[in-house]
């Protein structure tokens, strides 16, 4: 099945960053792998508010959402959560790309997101995993 087909799986995720961490080249970079991976990718500029993201991401209908942190603005990444499940967006995913300790790794794996990667994720893996994640989440709205 080709990218073209009617029916073909085509991922939809926004990268975005949250908080006031400006340092945004990992997540173009991050963005455009997605993109040549075949994904729709909905990129927005640093410093996002969450009620920004929450809406952004409810009216894109996106199956995933990509973080990016390099300072400690992944430590917010908990109130997008309750964010996102008060807006009744529960059903898709939340990554976090990023310097992200293992303790704070903890912190967001028990908030709900789904996945953290690290400085040094090979990008096919980031794009493996977003897709994996994606279909999961598209399973799961079929289902329901």
């Amino acid at each position: 099945m080709t990218a073209d087909a009617p029916d073909a799986f085509i991922p939809k995720v926004l990268i975005t960053k949250i908080g006031f961490d400006g340092h945004d080249r990992g997540s173009r970079v991050v963005a455009a792998a997605l993109r040549d991976a075949g994904m729709e990718v909905i990129y927005t500029p640093p410093w996002q508010e969450i009620a920004a993201v929450v809406k952004l991401a409810a009216e894109e209908d996106v199956d995933v959402i990509g973080i990016s942190s390099l300072a400690t603005d992944h430590l917010i990444v908990p109130r997008l959560m309750d964010a996102l499940r008060a807006a009744g967006l529960h059903d898709l995913a939340v990554v976090v790309g990023g310097i992200v300790p293992d303790d704070e790794e903890r912190l967001l794996l028990e908030a709900g997101v789904a996945r953290v990667f690290h400085p040094g994720a090979a990008l096919a893996a980031i794009a493996d995993g977003m897709r994996e994640l994606a279909a999961a989440v598209r399973a799961q709205r079929a289902a329901s």
